[in-house]
């Protein structure tokens, strides 16, 4: 499943098609996908102004004019293409096809039929059962060693699991965590309660997690996210981040960590694998 520096790249690849036009005509070609689509879709969105892209977590949100916002999950295998007028073709899983004032055609794709696409106000947003539990966005400032000490104080939860947990912390997902928990040398078992003192303040090690998880999510984004089977940005390339990968996948192969020497294994967490290096990672 895209993780947030997919949905983050394939939200920025689309603003500069839909922010700021209308859709003139949607076509919806089907009755649902992972859902149903909500009543009245299509006359809801014809005739609305496009006025913001933004992500929240995993998903992005379009605010109409309308005073409603357009929710889009990708799901394992959702994707949107652009096209102009002219050149916009039937393909098998185009589900939705939204023609904009501009002349662009967006299509979405979805072979597996996990994504979805849900309407709700705009002003009830943060109560949403999508949102009303999310953690904060660990680019936003919310996301600190003092916040991150206080959730972790007295866990016993694993690490990985941990940071999964979209309460904790919102979009984080498998791989990005596998990444980020490498960089600073702590072991995906570890309890999240290393990362807190026993009062709850946060320990040197939190807040140097706090910055690799900045900057891993912040390489994969400039790359363009990572693609492993089915994700792509809108202008139909590939992200390119998995080739920078330091553990995840890598089991069998030696640690890129210099000076370490180890080699990645892969373990199950809770049905998942986990990737990382035993010599270096405590």
């Amino acid at each position: 499943m895209p993780e947030l520096p997919e949905v983050e790249t394939v939200m920025r690849g689309l603003m500069p098609h839909m922010q700021g036009v209308r859709f003139k005509k949607v076509e919806q070609r089907r009755e649902n996908l992972r859902f149903p689509f909500p009543d009245h879709f299509v006359q809801r969105l014809e005739g609305a102004e496009i006025l913001q892209l933004r992500r929240r977590a995993k998903y992005i949100l379009v605010d109409l004019s309308s005073d409603e916002t357009l929710i889009l999950h990708l799901g394992m295998s959702g994707r949107f293409s652009i096209n102009g007028a002219q050149e916009a073709t039937k393909r098998a899983h185009d589900h939705v096809v939204f023609h904009l004032s501009n002349k662009d055609v967006v299509t979405y794709n979805d072979p597996r039929r996990f994504g979805f696409m849900v309407l709700a106000a705009t002003s009830e947003l943060e109560t949403h059962d999508f949102f009303k539990d999310l953690g904060p966005e660990p680019l936003g400032n919310a996301f600190d060693e003092i916040m991150l000490a206080c959730k972790a104080k007295g866990r016993k939860t694993p690490l990985k699991s941990f940071f999964l947990d979209q309460k904790v912390v919102a979009g984080l997902g498998n791989i990005y965590v596998l990444e980020a928990l490498h960089q600073v040398g702590l072991s995906p078992l570890k309890p999240a309660s290393v990362l807190a003192t026993k009062t709850g303040k946060p320990k040197p090690i939190t807040s140097s997690l706090v910055v690799a998880i900045r900057d891993v999510l912040n390489d994969a984004i400039a790359s363009g996210g990572s693609t492993l089977k089915d994700y792509a940005k809108a202008d139909g390339s590939l992200g390119y981040f998995q080739h920078a990968f330091q553990v995840y996948g890598r089991e069998g192969e030696p640690c890129l960590k210099k000076g370490c020497g180890g080699t990645v294994i892969r373990v199950q967490q809770s049905g998942r694998s986990s990737f990382y290096c035993p010599t270096c990672q405590k």
